[in-house]
């Protein structure tokens, strides 16, 4: 069986802390037998160096242990340890406060006990008393483990037991962190989940409270803004492929309706009836054209070929193949030369058609007897391209619109002048892939005065 994150997130919460509470009652008997007994036994060996020089002189005195031998009295005066000269009265040494009197016993030269704790062996902690430079007897201590192992052990009973208890309690402790935590990590999860899991099924109006500033709510906010990215891209999906239908509808039914009536014999088969067709034909071609444009110029759909390039030298020439068209129109195109550098990075066949799709825009709307007037800028903002025409205007509302696909204004930039509808959003793919933005305002001249930014050139 599988464990989910939050099971997995309570176990591991709950063994770290188990592992925890072992490790610290291993370190803590580690300390205390090692350490804490070390330091009471260090104390009991001082009092041993303070008791030999007694011992000594008694048997010097009387030639032999016998007078301490069975004689409880003489041991406790020998045992007696005379108080420090600074010491306040009644102290007691350390030693003697914490037992080591009680671990002692005295053993002849032979190994035989005279004095003392019954428990004492010969290998016990012992230093030698020596009289007249020989051994004369052994005065031996307990080490305080052998004392609480075989003596009164309740004091370090009850410390392992409560080392235990405060395990025991900081384990569930723990646990009901764990639980309480998993709980809400599964809730936020879980509702995460969901919501994901109905984006993945098609419902891109779902979204993911995130109030909170920590990574599930950052994880949140990315998810909206996956969602966001989504439904405007169903959207524009749909539009885009109503459009689309609305768009190939036209010619197609002008063609079916002209061949219908060609093949009933209404109309004969003329090359007057035949041009209507090819000029439809034609339409859809372009319109084709203008779709294949639009798609390969999508950020990031288009390997773009970036290099420093002179903008206002890219202007000068798409003018200059172009002015014959506008003066059989009937227009006038005027180029500005530019007075500061105007080098941007960019893909020059993109640029190219970038400015071509604007002059082309503007040769097609412009009233005949009119003017295009043409310029590029330099300066610490950017290269701005600026292109502006002569009437007729586009209202305010028209030109928030201009760069839509299909999107045409009803008066006179309309299809009757034979545009697709994708020239001004092809240009604002191409800006955008360079880094730059463009818009549409109102022109001096009485039209339309349209304005592309780029990056300036590094």
């Amino acid at each position: 069986m599988k464990l989910g994150i939050p099971a997995r997130l309570f176990l591991a919460v709950l063994a770290a802390c188990a592992l925890v509470v072992v490790a610290n009652g291993l370190m803590a008997r580690f300390l205390f037998e090692r350490t804490f007994m070390g330091y009471l036994n260090d104390q009991g060996v001082a009092r041993m160096h303070e008791v030999l020089p007694r011992l000594a002189t008694g048997y010097r005195e009387h030639g032999s242990w016998d007078f301490v031998r069975g004689d409880l009295d003489a041991w406790r005066a020998i045992m007696h340890a005379n108080p420090a000269p600074n010491a306040p009265p009644g102290t007691r040494p350390v030693a003697d406060q914490t037992g080591a009197v009680p671990r002692f016993a005295l053993f002849d030269a032979h190994g035989v006990r005279v004095m003392g704790n019954p428990e004492a062996r010969p290998d016990a902690v012992r230093l030698p008393v020596n009289v007249d430079g020989r051994t004369v007897g052994w005065l031996a201590m307990i080490p305080f483990q052998q004392a609480i192992a075989s003596g009164d052990v309740r004091f370090y009973q009850a410390q392992v037991r409560g080392w235990w208890t405060n395990g025991l309690i900081s384990v569930l402790v723990a646990a009901v962190l764990a639980w309480l935590l998993s709980r809400a990590l599964l809730s936020r999860v879980g509702g995460m989940a969901g919501a994901i899991h109905r984006l993945a099924s098609g419902d891109y109006a779902v979204r993911i409270p995130s109030n909170d500033r920590d990574e599930l709510g950052q994880l949140a906010h990315d998810v909206n803004r996956l969602a966001d990215t989504l439904e405007h891209t169903e959207r524009n999906r749909r539009r885009f492929m109503a459009d689309i239908s609305h768009e190939l509808r036209t010619p197609l039914a002008v063609l079916r309706a002209e061949l219908e009536a060609i093949q009933d014999g209404i109309r004969p088969m003329t090359p007057a009836t035949l041009a209507p067709l090819q000029g439809e034909v034609q339409q859809l071609g372009k319109l084709i054209d203008d779709l294949y444009e639009l798609s390969v110029t999508q950020v990031g759909e288009v390997s773009y070929q970036f290099a420093p390039l002179d903008l206002d030298e890219l202007a000068q020439s798409v003018a200059a193949g172009m002015r014959g068209r506008f003066a059989d129109a009937g227009l006038v195109l005027q180029t500005l030369p530019a007075v500061a550098p105007t080098r941007v990075r960019g893909d020059e066949r993109r640029l190219l058609q970038l400015l071509a799709n604007l002059l082309e825009n503007a040769l097609r709307y412009t009233d005949r007897g009119g003017q295009v007037v043409m310029r590029v800028l330099g300066g610490e903002g950017g290269v701005q391209l600026v292109i502006e025409d002569s009437a007729p205007g586009v209202s305010g509302e028209g030109r928030a619109r201009l760069f839509e696909r299909f999107y045409r204004v009803e008066s006179s930039r309309n299809r009757a002048s034979g545009g697709s509808g994708l020239g001004l959003a092809i240009c604002q793919n191409i800006v955008t892939a360079h880094g730059g933005t463009i818009h549409a305002e109102a022109s001096a001249l009485g039209g339309l005065r349209i304005v592309a930014r780029l990056p300036e050139a590094p």
